[in-house]
């Protein structure tokens, strides 16, 4: 009984028992603990609920912006839109040309494609047929380059236009009238011709008269020169027409040409240039010779050179006994007998009504060598009186160096295909025709002298001036000049332009030895 007493009686006073208060605060503490647990998952379901309520705000602003910006680049393409469609009126012929082209090329683009697309399809049925049987790679179609009818080169970039049948470059499709280029919508229905021109090519107005060429029975007769291609009344070539003595043009009306005291014409572009005395072809004359040292072949000897009237040019002819300078006009010579020759030594003034007045004469004996002296007519511009020139100091070097019994067709063709490299080397830069003349010769050959005068600096009539006189030279039907300079031009190409090989296949088909090798 003691044993229990002592064991149970602590248990008479609840209050005292700190188990109790263990028990409480342990109770206390996991109320505690749980109503923290639920204040937590609260806190982090409302986090959460945050969280996505900003994704969603910042996805609305996002698309917002997006569309905002959307819109902005609606509204610069917009304005870059109105912009590109302010076009100017003022278009060139070319550039409207080009347009229609495009559009035209755009068009047939489409039309190719839609074929080419037509066509795959078929092969891929095909090939769908045979699969499993046979496998082969598609070959991919290569499109032939369409090709100008008017320069005959390839038309790239697809700018073209499409003309009676064929295609053209836009600037290559002109005009056969004014040769100008010609838009689409002015091309006329009945040729090649701008409608204003297609009228004045089917009844075209006379360029001296000025009057429209009139008919006659068997339609509209009418002259055209060769190169000029201006129209005439045949008339005209009868009537006392004056005719410019260098360019070959007739006299339009209203105009004065120039009428020299040896009763030649001279039209006022062409005496704008003209060499009127023995002075002024001092300085052409040392460049002729420079220009022949180019191509190795150096004149030595000194002789005069002499510009002298039409009657004296015609008694020297006499004199020297040539007989067949009939079938053209004689303009130079080189002389090889002694006689006595008037010269102009000072070039005459302008008088009034374009008359000249005040020239000066002198009279000279010529001799020595076999070359006495060299006469060109004077008057004349200055790259004729070069190409001229040219010719003549050829015959003056082949004789200084015994070539003296050549075929007379050879010789002036050799002479004339000089004349015309020097007035080729006229129409390049200066380096282009050193480097002509350095190739036609040998590889190491000298440049030739450079021009005088640079090709920037002529007027757009001494640009023509010069491609008249090289289409003079080219086209000449003449049996002596015309068909000597085609047979010496033949065996020049097949030589590859070496004058050096071109004068020994000169000598060899005259038979003839020089005295001096070249």
């Amino acid at each position: 009984m003691g044993w229990f007493s002592c064991i149970f009686s602590p248990s008479t006073d609840e209050k005292d028992d700190p188990s109790e208060d263990h028990y409480k605060t342990a109770i206390k503490i996991s109320r505690h603990e749980k109503e923290d647990g639920i204040v937590r998952q609260k806190r982090e379901k409302e986090e959460q609920v945050a969280i996505e309520k900003a994704k969603e705000i910042s996805l609305k602003q996002f698309e917002k912006e997006e569309a905002e910006r959307r819109l902005q680049e609606s509204k610069e393409e917009g304005k870059r839109e109105k912009v590109d469609d302010q076009v100017d009126d003022e278009q060139t012929q070319i550039d409207r040309a080009t347009k229609e082209s495009l559009k035209l090329f755009q068009k047939e683009e489409e039309k190719r494609r839609l074929e080419k697309s037509k066509e795959e399809g078929k092969r891929k049925q095909v090939d769908d047929d045979d699969k499993g049987q046979f496998k082969h790679s598609k070959d991919k179609e290569v499109a032939l380059p369409s090709i100008c009818n008017g320069c005959k080169s390839e038309i790239k970039d697809g700018l073209s236009v499409n003309a009676f049948g064929d295609l053209w470059h836009p600037h290559c499709l002109c005009c056969l009238h004014c040769h100008r280029p010609i838009a689409m919508d002015e091309i006329a229905r009945k040729g090649k011709f701008h409608r204003s021109c297609y009228k004045e090519h089917r009844h075209p107005t006379c360029c001296v008269c000025q009057n429209k060429i009139p008919p006659t029975a068997e339609g509209i007769k009418y002259n055209e020169h060769p190169f000029w291609k201006e129209k005439y009344c045949p008339c005209h070539d009868s009537d006392g027409t004056a005719k410019c003595c260098s360019c070959e043009r007739l006299e339009p009306r209203g105009t004065n040409f120039v009428m020299l005291d040896d009763d030649r014409w001279l039209c006022l572009q062409c005496i704008g240039s003209s060499v009127m005395d023995t002075y002024e072809c001092h300085a052409l004359h040392l460049e002729i010779r420079d220009f022949l040292e180019g191509l190795f072949f150096k004149v030595d000897k000194e002789f005069p050179l002499l510009l002298v009237q039409k009657q004296a040019l015609n008694k020297a002819e006499q004199e020297e006994k040539i007989d067949y300078h009939h079938e053209v006009v004689t303009r130079g010579i080189c002389l090889s007998e002694e006689q006595n020759v008037t010269s102009v030594k000072e070039k005459p003034k302008m008088g009034p009504n374009n008359t000249l007045i005040n020239m000066v004469t002198e009279t000279q004996m010529v001799s020595g060598c076999e070359v006495t002296a060299i006469l060109i007519i004077y008057g004349l511009p200055r790259l004729l009186t070069g190409y001229i020139l040219a010719h003549e100091m050829m015959h003056a070097w082949l004789r200084l160096n015994g070539y003296k019994n050549l075929k007379l067709e050879l010789e002036e063709g050799l002479c004339q295909v000089l004349g015309l490299r020097w007035l080729e080397s006229h129409t390049f830069s200066s380096t282009d025709a050193a480097a002509a003349s350095s190739s036609s010769s040998s590889n190491s050959t000298p440049p030739a002298a450079s021009t005088s005068k640079k090709v920037d600096d002529w007027t757009d009539y001494e640009k023509k001036l010069a491609e008249f006189c090289i289409h003079q030279i080219k086209e000449d039907d003449t049996p002596l000049y015309g068909r000597g300079f085609k047979l010496v031009h033949e065996i020049l190409v097949s030589n590859h332009y070496s004058l050096k090989d071109t004068l020994k296949d000169i000598v060899n088909a005259s038979k003839s030895v020089p005295v001096s090798k070249f």
